[in-house]
C-alpha cells in the first residue's frame, strides 16, 4: 500500500513538473524543488548522461554503467509519464485558460513564485547575509531586464532554430527560476510548439526532443557540479532567477511586455488568486515532507 502511495504521488509530482513546462513565466525545475524531486532528478540525468559517454571512455564504463544500473528506474518512469501525460492535457486546456482570463492567471502564476522562493533559501540552510542579498538582488534584476525585452514571431521556424531552442529550453528543467515555455515565448517558439502538441507534428516534436536532450546532457553535469562544489552561491543565484522571474507574471502588461498600472475592478481578484498560488505552493511544501518511493541516488 505504501509502495502504491508513493508511486502515485511520484506521478503527481511528474505531472505539476509537465503542467509547468507549458506555462509561460513558471519554472518546472521551481516545481521540481517544491514536491521535493529536484536533486533525485538532477543526479539520475547526470548518471546517465556520464553513463552515455563513457562508450568513448572505457576506462570509466564500469563504473558508470554500475551507477546507471542503480537508478531508481521505476520511480523516473513514473515521473516521466505524469509529466507527458500533464504536457498534453496542459496544451489543450491551459493556453486557453491563459487567452481568457490573462490577468487573473498571471496573478496566479506569480503567487506560485512568491511562496516558491522560500524553496532555495531553506536550502541554503545558512541566514541570508549582505552578500547572498546582493547576489540574489543583482541576477533578479539582470532577469527583470532580460524578461522585458520584446518577444519574437516566427511563423515556419527553420529545424536548427527549433533544434537550438529546445536546447535552451530545456534548462528550465533543471534550473529553477527559468521557464522553458517563457524562453520559447521570446524566441517565438511558443505557439508552434504548442500547435505541435496539440496536431501531434511528430515532425517538429522530434526535432524539438533531439535539442532538448542535447541541452539537458549539455548542462546538467555543470549543474551538478555547481550544487556539489558552491551549493549555497548555485541556490543563492536560483533565488535570484526566481525573483526576476515575476516580471513575466505581472498581471496587466502588453503583448510587447511593457508594464501597466493595476486595473481597479481586477485588483481585489487578482490578490485572491495569487493568494491561492500561495496556498498551493504551502500545500507542496508540505508533500514535499512525504516519503519518496526510493531513495534518492547517490552519485
Amino acid at each position: 500500500m505504501r509502495l502504491i502511495q508513493a508511486r502515485l504521488l511520484d506521478t503527481v509530482r511528474g505531472g505539476a513538473i509537465g503542467v509547468a513546462e507549458i506555462i509561460p513565466g513558471v519554472s518546472g525545475g521551481t516545481v521540481a524543488l517544491l514536491v521535493g524531486i529536484y536533486e533525485t532528478l538532477i543526479s539520475s540525468a547526470a548518471v546517465i548522461v556520464r553513463a552515455f559517454f563513457s562508450v568513448f571512455q572505457p576506462s570509466s564504463r564500469p563504473e558508470n554503467w554500475l551507477a546507471l544500473r542503480q537508478l531508481p528506474w521505476w520511480r523516473l518512469l513514473v515521473i516521466a509519464a505524469g509529466m507527458l501525460v500533464a504536457i498534453v492535457a496542459a496544451a489543450a486546456f491551459i493556453e486557453p485558460l491563459i487567452e481568457r482570463f490573462p490577468e487573473l492567471t498571471r496573478a496566479f502564476f506569480a503567487g506560485l513564485i512568491v511562496a516558491s522562493l522560500a524553496v532555495p533559501i531553506r536550502m541554503v540552510g545558512r541566514p541570508f547575509g549582505f552578500s547572498r542579498l546582493t547576489v540574489v538582488l543583482t541576477v533578479g534584476a539582470a532577469v527583470f531586464l532580460v524578461l522585458g525585452l520584446a518577444p519574437l514571431n516566427q511563423v515556419d521556424p527553420q529545424p536548427w532554430v527549433v533544434v537550438a531552442s529546445a536546447a535552451l529550453a530545456v534548462c528550465a528543467l533543471v534550473l529553477p527560476g527559468v521557464s522553458g515555455s517563457f524562453l520559447l515565448l521570446s524566441l517565438g517558439l511558443y505557439q508552434p510548439t504548442l500547435a505541435a502538441v496539440n496536431d501531434r507534428d511528430f515532425g517538429y516534436l522530434g526535432l524539438f526532443i533531439a535539442g532538448a536532450i542535447a541541452g539537458l546532457a549539455s548542462f546538467v553535469v555543470v549543474l551538478q557540479w555547481l550544487l556539489r562544489r558552491a551549493r549555497a552561491l548555485t541556490l543563492t543565484v536560483m533565488t535570484g532567477l526566481l525573483l526576476g522571474s515575476l516580471r513575466a507574471l505581472w498581471p496587466w502588461q502588453t503583448d510587447e511586455r511593457v508594464l501597466l498600472a493595476p486595473a481597479t475592478e481586477q485588483l481585489l481578484p487578482a490578490l485572491l488568486w495569487a493568494g491561492l498560488g500561495v496556498a498551493i505552493v504551502v500545500g507542496l511544501m508540505a508533500l514535499q515532507r512525504l516519503p519518496a518511493s526510493a531513495s534518492q541516488p547517490t552519485v
